[in-house]
């Protein structure tokens, strides 16, 4: 099934707050709803967040064919829904530039080659990077991710849990260790649901003993996603990714990135460039109905976090293989296919 796709005129998306108790559909109609379903984390993974930027103003277009204006502000509210992701605001670019040359009839027709092009980018990358982990690994090893990057992230397939998938696909992986991914548990209530359906082999460990799971060696590679890759080859991604990188450099294992070409922001120089989100305390310090800190507790909640490019052994798109910490950059525009 489809994470996210348009049907009978407005957009259906998995509520993927709702998981892993259960699998519910939001049916969006208006673009306040969309927004709310992208703050919310509904609507999540930096892949489709392009999709659902590209479906926005699909949506506007409908809802405003005859008001330029109107379907401007619609599209500037579904680009700044969330910051960080560069392919929320790529989706929407995308549209917008066909509507200004086409006119607004236009807009699902691109907005669904969007879609159909994720599903095929995610499964040529998901490819190339088992590929190369086979030989530069070994032809069986064991994984582990962070956050989630599976099919719930992208339109239908994935990027690191693509990867993943592929591998299997091979007779190549042997587990997956991932992480729960802190404070809103994607790794433990996504990665772990996606894992259990493809019946793939898993482990579950808490974030502060991923760094243990690189020292006792019992992976041969990190896979991951990512939400931008800035020129340089600096990786922005769920918070907890720089740390698991830095561990994964002593153990002297690689640490790859699984992301589209949409993924790769040429006009960011580096990480550092980034906007960093910066969500709600109540995130960290209540779960459910029990408060987890005292009250009036400071917090800095972090949604993602910068691994520089020089602990990112490889960048795998649908394209090519960027190999950053030997001096490959995205903004090269080379590197083997």
């Amino acid at each position: 099934m489809r994470t996210i796709d348009w049907q009978d005129g407005l957009i259906v998306a998995i509520d993927q707050t709702r998981l892993p108790h259960e699998v519910e559909f939001l049916r969006i109609r208006t673009i306040e709803d969309l927004v709310t379903a992208i703050r919310s984390l509904a609507i999540r993974g930096a892949p489709a967040l392009g999709a659902a930027g590209a479906l926005g103003v699909a949506l506007a277009a409908r809802l405003h064919p005859d008001d330029p204006a109107e379907l401007g502000r619609a599209a500037a509210a579904v680009r700044a829904a969330r910051p960080t992701a560069v392919n929320l605001a790529w989706g929407v670019d995308r549209v917008r530039a066909r509507v200004e040359a086409d006119g607004p009839a236009a807009a699902l027709d691109e907005a669904l080659a969007v879609l159909a092009e994720d599903v095929r980018c995610c499964r040529a990358l998901s490819e190339r990077g088992a590929r190369w982990l086979v030989e530069t690994v070994g032809p069986r090893l064991a994984v582990q991710t962070h956050c989630n990057a599976g099919a719930l992230a992208t339109v239908e397939w994935g990027t690191a849990l693509g990867v993943v998938r592929s591998l299997r696909e091979q007779g190549a992986l042997t587990h997956v260790y991932a992480s729960e991914t802190r404070p809103l548990l994607q790794g433990a209530r996504l990665t772990v649901w996606e894992l259990a359906q493809l019946g793939v082999p898993h482990t579950l460990v808490v974030d502060s003993a991923a760094a243990s799971v690189l020292a006792q060696g019992l992976v041969g590679a990190v896979v991951v996603g990512a939400d931008r890759i800035a020129a340089n080859g600096d990786v922005v991604n769920k918070v907890g990714t720089y740390p698991l990188a830095l561990a994964a450099a002593r153990a002297g294992v690689p640490m790859v990135v699984a992301a589209p070409e949409s993924t790769v922001d040429l006009a960011t120089p580096s990480g550092r460039d980034v906007h960093i989100e910066v969500r709600a305390p109540q995130e960290i310090t209540v779960l459910g109905a029990a408060a987890l800190a005292p009250a009036g507790t400071g917090t800095l909640n972090y949604a993602f976090d910068i691994t520089p490019a020089d602990l990112v052994t490889a960048i795998v798109t649908e394209r090519r293989i960027i190999l950053p910490a030997a001096g490959g950059r995205p903004d090269d525009d080379a590197g083997p296919a």
